[in-house]
């Protein structure tokens, strides 16, 4: 493998095409998301009349925040913030076309990039259900929180513990560990056409 170091933005290059996770939360309380006014009445997983880019700070410890788009240009410099922003929104139009094609909702994403001598590149995964909310599109319902092709098992397993979210983390039971990977694989599978060899 031949790579390229560069120096990582300090910023989460997020998409959101549809309202869930903190999105929803801010949205709530404020009829917005990061910074971008949204129409009144949208419910948990409305789809967004277009899709919004909402970075967020990168946090070695605990949640990213979610910042507005002037405090992104602040962070990174007026033409890297407008950059980043408008690859994402391609990269994310990109890849929700083709995982509509094939049943599945790209709800949100995140993107990273890093520059080298200014140019700015895509460094980590990409649309992969680590960095993506993905749902079923044929059990999709407006208002009710969609089964997903993420972490959500694990997400909600750890709901149910009395832990306090700082490391280590507790050890996973067999049966999250299942059902997450087979909803990885089934991802992969429907995503790419291909049979994944176990």
């Amino acid at each position: 493998m031949i790579v390229r170091k560069t120096k990582p933005l300090p910023v989460e290059c997020v998409v959101r095409g549809y309202l869930a996770g903190s999105g929803w939360k801010e949205y709530q309380e404020s009829q917005s998301v990061c910074g971008e006014k949204l129409p009144a009445g949208l419910k948990l997983a409305s789809q967004l009349p277009e899709p919004i880019f909402t970075p967020a700070t990168k946090s070695d410890t605990g949640h990213d925040l979610n910042i507005d788009m002037n405090e992104c240009r602040r962070m990174l410099g007026n033409e890297i913030a407008e950059r980043a922003g408008h690859l994402s929104l391609k990269i994310y139009s990109s890849g929700r076309d083709h995982a509509a094609q094939r049943g599945i909702i790209v709800a949100d994403t995140k993107f990273e990039f890093g520059t080298i001598d200014s140019e700015l590149l895509l460094i980590d995964e990409c649309l992969t259900p680590d960095s993506s909310r993905f749902w079923p599109k044929d059990q999709y319902v407006v208002g009710q929180s969609p089964p997903s092709f993420d972490k959500q098992f694990v997400r909600d397993y750890l709901e149910t513990l009395d832990w306090d979210k700082t490391s280590p983390g507790p050890k996973l039971p067999g049966d999250v560990i299942e059902k997450t990977s087979a909803k990885y694989v089934e991802a992969f599978e429907r995503l790419t056409g291909t049979k994944l060899k176990l």
